[in-house]
């Protein structure tokens, strides 16, 4: 898994592969069929008061195409990036980002950054691995939440 992703920003702007994409505000891309990332895409939809955030699904062609650029596979489990002014962060290290730009209770993820990068890799991995057992399968686009309806990038 990829924790620092060492790509110059914007990289995918040279990427014929990628379709275009308004990258002016900040992306997320996920798992648009795990319920873990259903729910903290509807949560991010209603806490980003600011209205900045791009929501992705990792099965979109602008989701897998991105992941490919990055370097990571769609299909794993660990599919998870937030792309802000052109640079991309994966896993925990993405998430605790993402938090932190939304705000509010986004905070919640802060202390996770004083974890050595392993524990920050295994945790990640393990809620990754066992996301649908824990919190099952649902289609991100089928949610009736406007909100977040407004925010997906397909």
């Amino acid at each position: 898994m990829n924790l620092r992703i060492s790509k110059p920003p914007y990289s995918y702007r040279d990427d014929n592969t990628l379709p275009d994409f308004d990258d002016s505000r900040p992306v997320i891309v996920m798992d648009g069929q795990c319920g873990l990332c259903a729910m903290t895409a509807r949560w991010m939809a209603h806490a980003d008061k600011a209205g900045e955030f791009g929501i992705c699904r990792s099965q979109a062609e602008l989701g897998t195409a991105l992941l490919r650029h990055y370097g990571i596979d769609a299909q794993k489990p660990e599919s998870w990036l937030y792309i802000l002014d052109g640079r991309a962060y994966s896993a925990l290290d993405g998430i605790i980002r993402a938090g932190a730009r939304v705000g509010g209770t986004g905070w919640l993820f802060q202390p996770l950054r004083i974890l050595p990068r392993s524990l920050q890799e295994g945790l990640y991995r393990w809620v990754a691995r066992n996301r649908y057992r824990i919190f099952g399968r649902t289609d991100m686009c089928a949610l009736r939440d406007e909100a977040l309806r407004a925010r997906l990038m397909e």
